[in-house]
């Protein structure tokens, strides 16, 4: 039985450590997407603001590699605590439980967790970008219609 327990504590720490991972993923996301917005709003480049796409792509493509690796191993969990104490050999080969969408990466990637963190906030840029941007452009056209002619002093 003591096996059992050990066997069980690794996997619970993976499963610790990839929850974790899942959870600095979405902070890194915020941080870099503010940090390209304010960037390119001090330069005035606010239509370049599609940049900030990118870390949202990276970072909800990661997230969901370590959420789908958690529900792996959470399956393994689930069939380590069922398996007969003599029969654990600790082993931690998790592609026994891939297949079903669910338990896919790209399944993960798009689940209704994710997609409402990584989809609020490419939702959120994509209509700071187009109002703020659209906005710049427009007091752009204005200050050159107002703007002197040159040599007519």
């Amino acid at each position: 039985m003591e096996s059992k327990l050990k066997h069980l504590e690794l996997i619970q720490g993976v499963i610790n450590r990839l929850a974790s991972d899942s959870f600095r993923m979405k902070g890194w996301t915020v941080v870099l997407v503010a940090a390209v917005l304010v960037f390119l709003a001090r330069q005035d480049a606010f239509h370049a603001g599609y940049i900030a796409l990118v870390p949202i792509a990276a970072f909800w493509g990661l997230d969901g590699y370590f959420l789908w690796q958690e529900r792996l191993f959470r399956a393994l969990y689930d069939n380590v605590r069922t398996v007969p104490a003599e029969n654990i050999d600790f082993s931690m080969d998790v592609r026994t439980y891939r297949g079903p969408l669910r338990h896919s990466w790209l399944g993960t990637t798009f689940s209704r967790t994710l997609a409402f963190f990584y989809g609020g906030l490419l939702v959120f840029v994509l209509v700071t970008v187009f109002a703020v941007g659209g906005e710049q452009e427009s007091s752009a056209v204005l200050r050159g219609a107002h703007a002197p002619i040159p040599g007519n002093g």
